[in-house]
């Protein structure tokens, strides 16, 4: 032989692994031709048996831990409901005993309803914590909501009800797109998700607040007002997201966008609303169109000298 042992050895992990050279190569497989000692360090190596119990052992230990985890977790979160009971037996007690029967012990029940779906929800829960606390601490919102409401004798639950949810809406919406399994289902599109859930909020709290009004006058100034607004939205969404362009470019149509649907709002509202009208709302004659427009004209110009720069410099490379 004309390597030595000790040589070969270190060249094996590097053979087994088609790592090394062909000199190298010709040289080990010359040297387990002749050396069995070798030969049986290479076949050890290539018995993957042992890194497949190791690999089982580790997975095993994850999943042991994360079972202990969620032992534990059902644990504190059973206690801390037990914790909340208390509150809620005592205002039953209290409330039976005073002979009142059970009318503001459902409010309190509600309240802490509210509480528990944010702190006992993520603990009991074993998947999906995030949309799971979301969609409880909403549903109790609205039952809390629901409860005052009846108790008040109010008309006014659909309004506080949309608009909680509208405010709920912008908070979460962002979360809940990138959790499953909503992410599986929205995929590349979750800007434009996101934004559909903002819009149909909007426009379903808008609804609630006119027909809570009940006047005529609302809903042509209201969506005179809204409409342009989200319009304007939707218009700086769609350059920021899809147009191919360099940030001045994408800036300056924006400004031109908005510049332009806030002369829209302009004309819209001084001919929706009348002065001193039976909503409350006081319109000014002023018209602000053609500050709009010149907001337009510099968001035009700002857009023409970024698309020149970006293909000046696309041009030298």
């Amino acid at each position: 032989m004309k390597y030595n042992c000790d040589l070969i050895s270190d060249l094996l992990p590097l053979y087994k692994d088609d790592i090394c050279s062909e000199t190298t190569k010709k040289i080990v497989e010359e040297h387990i031709a002749e050396c069995p000692d070798c030969k049986k360090i290479l076949n050890s190596l290539n018995d993957v048996t042992i890194d497949e119990k190791i690999v089982k052992e580790k997975e095993q230990v994850i999943d042991s831990q994360a079972k202990f985890f969620k032992r534990k977790s059902a644990l504190a979160g059973s206690i801390i409901a037990l914790i909340f009971a208390i509150p809620i037996l005592v205002c039953l007690i209290v409330n039976l005993a005073t002979g009142a029967g059970l009318t503001w012990f459902f409010i309190v029940l509600a309240g802490i309803l509210v509480a528990a779906s944010l702190i006992v929800v993520p603990l009991m829960v074993p998947e999906n914590k995030m949309i799971t606390t979301m969609g409880s601490f909403t549903a109790s919102v609205m039952l809390l909501l629901g409860i005052i409401c009846i108790y008040s004798h109010g008309n006014w639950f659909p309004v506080a009800a949309s608009a909680t949810l509208f405010g709920l809406t912008l908070c979460f919406a962002p979360f809940i797109v990138y959790r499953r399994p909503v992410n599986a289902y929205v995929k590349n599109f979750k800007g434009l998700a996101i934004m559909c859930a903002y819009t149909a909020a909007f426009v379903l709290m808008m609804l609630c607040i006119g027909l809570l009004v009940g006047m005529k006058e609302f809903f042509p100034m209201a969506f005179a007002v809204a409409m342009p607004l989200v319009a304007m939205c939707w218009a700086v969404f769609a350059i920021v997201r899809y147009l191919r362009f360099n940030a001045a470019v994408k800036t300056g149509l924006s400004i031109t966008a908005i510049g332009i649907l806030s002369g829209i709002l302009d004309l819209l509202a001084n001919t929706a609303a009348v002065s001193e009208s039976a909503t409350g709302v006081v319109v000014s004659s002023y018209s602000s169109l053609p500050i709009m427009l010149s907001i337009g004209g510099v968001g035009i110009l700002i857009a023409g000298i970024g698309f020149l720069v970006g293909k000046f410099k696309g041009g030298k490379k």
